[in-house]
Parts: structure tokens; C-alpha cells; sequence
């Protein structure tokens, strides 16, 4: 896939109140971060990403960066706790867990078919937008955390025991996603029953007719080996969701860094960014690829009808949040 290179906007605001939790750095001296992730897989984009971010931070006698795969925390809402008392730096984290601390406008990157493709989904996030939802992030955090980057978990996908083409096709059809919010209510307009699964043991849901499909990116999917269950077998690409990630930096350890430490940081983000963006991207081909060869069968699918049933669900969630209806009409207008 062509690599689609970006110039990550910093999300940086004036200086806050809080006071850090560590010792200040004094000039000339070198600051160590802990930064991490949920995924154990050492060959995970997310990894990838922290890697370069240390690999580049490293370059300078400035910062020293000490990367988590898992190791302390493959849950969420763990790794934000760390985050806010200083068990970690900087994280990697999606949107629900900021919706269910009550920061809502978190959930436009979770509105399904609101991106046309990858390169209009960077487009929006390294925009003006993307810094909107950054400051909104920080200041309804009270002033914890702050967003760094977005980084991206690939494309979602419908796939089941059955192909669908159509939206009637899913009528019926038990699904394993979000039971609620935004997500929900799409698969419900289109005759779903969103029902819930663990990660873990969808595998075993999925070959025992628990569920009757589910929808994640190829990365996910297919090292879980869920389209080789009778029930994961049809891949219809539906494109439904460009998924986001947010890289977030305690705001204690930002406001202790220097000047020359943050800029250095800023650099490192940026290039981390781009490796894990096209690690994400390569890796959507790679095992597509290997899905087909286990037997899979790949349809494509006409997203016009779903992309509308989508928009209604859209338009009511932006109506309930201030500011909202704008932003989403500047992000339909951005090609």
C-alpha cells in the first residue's frame, strides 16, 4: 500500500497547574519515560510505533524511553490509572475509555463510516479538528493528560457465516461489538443484535454459533484465527470503521520537561506516528492475503446503503453534543 506520509500537529496548550509528580529536570539532564501499551504481540504496529518513538527520542542525551507491551496493564482503563499516578508516561489508548469518563466528544472517532479512507482519516486528525478534540481532551481530563498523536488500529470489517452485500443481509444476525453508544445503534438500524463477547473467547463463540459474526480490522481478526471458524468464514469489507488511537503524555511529566526535551519529544511522536500508521497499512494487505489462502472468502460490498443508515446515526449523536453538528458537517465536507 502506498505510505501515506503525515505531519503529526502537536497538540500542546499553555502550561498547567498541576505540579509534577517527579523531580523538575534541570537543564542538561536526561529524563526517563515509561510508555506502553495492551498488546503482548512484539510484532504489533503499536509496538513498532513505541520502538521508533524510543529509537528517535534516544538519538539526543535528552530522553530515555522504556517501552511496555502489556507488561503493566492489557486493560484500558489500567494504563490511564497508571497514566494519572505516575506509573506510566505516556499511553496508548482508544476512545471508550474516555466516553466512559465522561469526555462524549471522544466518541466522533468512534461514529461508524465517518471517514472515506485512510488518507481522509489523517487529513481530519492532523487537522484542526484533531487539535479541537486534543484540547477538549486535556481540559475535560482536568488537565491529567493531553494527546500527543493519533495513531491507527486499521479498518473494520464485517465477518460471519454468511456474506453481506446488503443491508437486509444483516437482519438477524447476532454480532459480537459495543452493546452500546454509537456503535450499537448502527448495527441495530440495520436489523443486528449487537451482543457481547470477550475478546478472548470470541474464537470459541464464533465456532459454537454464540454469536454469528463480528467486525475488526484483518490484523486482528485473522492472527486469532477467527475466519477459520465456520462462523468467521465470510469477510465482506465493509470499511465501516477507521479506527483511532490516542498516544496521550501525563501532563505532570510534559510540564517537567524542558524546552529542548519537549521539542525533541514533538520529533520523536512525529516519526513513531508514520511507522505505525504504515505498519497498520502494510499489515491490512498481509493478511488479507493470508485470510484468502486459509479459505476465506472476501466480498466486496456497496457501502453507499449502509453509509447512509449510518448518517442518521451520525446526525442524531452530533445533535446531543455542543459543538458537535459543526465539526462533523466540516469533517463530511473535507475530501
Amino acid at each position: 500500500m502506498k505510505k501515506l506520509f503525515i505531519c503529526l500537529i502537536p497538540f500542546m496548550v499553555a502550561s498547567c497547574s498541576e505540579p509534577s509528580a517527579t523531580a523538575e529536570t534541570g537543564a542538561g539532564q536526561s529524563v526517563k519515560l515509561v510508555a506502553a501499551h495492551n498488546q503482548t504481540n512484539l510484532s504489533s504496529p503499536y509496538q513498532s510505533g513505541m520502538l521508533k518513538l524510543k529509537e528517535e527520542a534516544e538519538k539526543s542525551d535528552q530522553i530515555q524511553v522504556e517501552v511496555h507491551a502489556g507488561t503493566i496493564g492489557t486493560n484500558e482503563n489500567e494504563l490511564v490509572e497508571k497514566l494519572v499516578l505516575g506509573g506510566a508516561d505516556i499511553v496508548l489508548v482508544s476512545p471508550g475509555f474516555m466516553t466512559s469518563a465522561g469526555i462524549d466528544e471522544v466518541d466522533l472517532f468512534s461514529l461508524l463510516y465517518l471517514f472515506n479512507d485512510y488518507a481522509h482519516w489523517e487529513k481530519i486528525v492532523d487537522s484542526e479538528i484533531g487539535q479541537k478534540i486534543a484540547d477538549i481532551i486535556y481540559q475535560k481530563s482536568g488537565n491529567k493528560y493531553r494527546v500527543l498523536g493519533y495513531w491507527s488500529a486499521g479498518v473494520r470489517h464485517w465477518y460471519g457465516k454468511k456474506p453481506i452485500t446488503v443491508v437486509e443481509d444483516a437482519k438477524g444476525l447476532k454480532i459480537r461489538t459495543q452493546t452500546s453508544g454509537v456503535v450499537s445503534d448502527f448495527w441495530t438500524a440495520i436489523g443486528a443484535v449487537p451482543t457481547s463477547v470477550a475478546w478472548a473467547e470470541l474464537y470459541q463463540a464464533l465456532a459454537s454459533n454464540v454469536v454469528d459474526g463480528a467486525e475488526n480490522a484483518y490484523p486482528y481478526l485473522v492472527p486469532m484465527e477467527h475466519h477459520r471458524t465456520t462462523n468467521g468464514k465470510y469477510i465482506s469489507e465493509t470499511a465501516h470503521d477507521y479506527t483511532t488511537r490516542f498516544l496521550l503524555i501525563r501532563a505532570a511529566t510534559w510540564n517537567k520537561l524542558s524546552d529542548e526535551q519537549k521539542a525533541v519529544l514533538e520529533a520523536a511522536v512525529k516519526e513513531a506516528t508514520r511507522i505505525e500508521r504504515n505498519a497498520i497499512y502494510a499489515e491490512e494487505n498481509q493478511y488479507k492475503e493470508k485470510a484468502i489462502a486459509d479459505g476465506a472468502v472476501v466480498n466486496a460490498v456497496d457501502k453507499t446503503p449502509f453509509s447512509q443508515v449510518a448518517k442518521a446515526v451520525q446526525d442524531k449523536w452530533a445533535a446531543q453534543h455542543e459543538g458537535m453538528t459543526e465539526i462533523l458537517n466540516q469533517i463530511r465536507q473535507t475530501q
